[in-house]
């Protein structure tokens, strides 16, 4: 019995003999649930900081360029994906967390205004780009290439943001929801992509997982605690 690309035969089999299934069986349907999983948890993942900002108008302490080149490596690790013929389970969430990571851009830019020049030749020049290499137009050593620089640039998303919080000894308008989520996504696609037999992929979460659980740490280290209203005394 299959659903959704999961074979349910074997564990069904398995407890129907009174058997608890083996890994060889169980280790698969878990990856696929999981991955599904993960994709259906992407869908709101960066809601949590979407919201923060709209309902403080507010983007301090945000790194622009670090959300920025988000917006590159989801555009880059999606198009991989799309042209490998990798099972949704295993990259599903790519599309949900870039449509979210552009929405999120566009909303830091209205917050940072005046806009600067260089910061829309940005955004004009990966509009021009991103449907080429979404639609895989390009040459197959380049897709490699850029698919390999990919973890570098998610590294090199991050890093702006720990220097900040680092600097600042705050996290701003960052979003402790978000960036929890950030972390237990990436550590969950470590354990699906091993199941997919994807090693690149595993890199890539890996990073992810190690540079997003900093930044979670930082919020937490950073956090200020809520001052006691004093009583009043008659």
């Amino acid at each position: 019995m299959k659903v959704l690309g999961m074979d349910f035969g074997c564990a069904t089999g398995s407890l129907r003999d009174g058997k608890f299934p083996d890994k060889d069986c169980l280790l698969p349907l878990i990856s696929k649930l999981l991955g599904y999983a993960i994709v259906a948890a992407s869908t709101t993942v960066k809601v949590p900081q979407i919201l923060k900002i709209l309902k403080n108008k507010s983007v301090r302490g945000l790194s622009v360029v670090g959300f920025e080149l988000e917006v590159v490596g989801y555009t880059i690790a999606l198009a991989y994906c799309l042209h490998k013929g990798l099972p949704f389970s295993a990259y599903g969430e790519l599309a949900f967390l870039l449509i979210q990571a552009i929405i999120l851009v566009a909303i830091i830019y209205y917050f940072s205004q005046p806009v600067r020049t260089t910061t829309w030749i940005r955004a004009l020049l990966y509009c021009a780009v991103a449907p080429t290499v979404l639609a895989g137009q390009i040459e197959p050593f380049l897709f490699e290439a850029l698919y390999a620089s990919q973890h570098a640039i998610f590294l090199f998303a991050r890093i702006p943001q720990i220097w900040e919080n680092f600097s600042n000894k705050s996290t701003g308008e960052l979003s402790f929801l978000t960036c929890f989520m950030n972390f237990g996504g990436g550590l969950v696609r470590v354990f699906t992509s091993m199941q997919e037999k994807a090693p690149t992929i595993v890199l890539g979460s890996l990073l992810g997982m190690i540079t997003n659980g900093t930044i979670l740490s930082q919020i937490i280290f950073y956090r200020k605690p809520e001052t006691k209203k004093e009583k009043k005394i008659n």
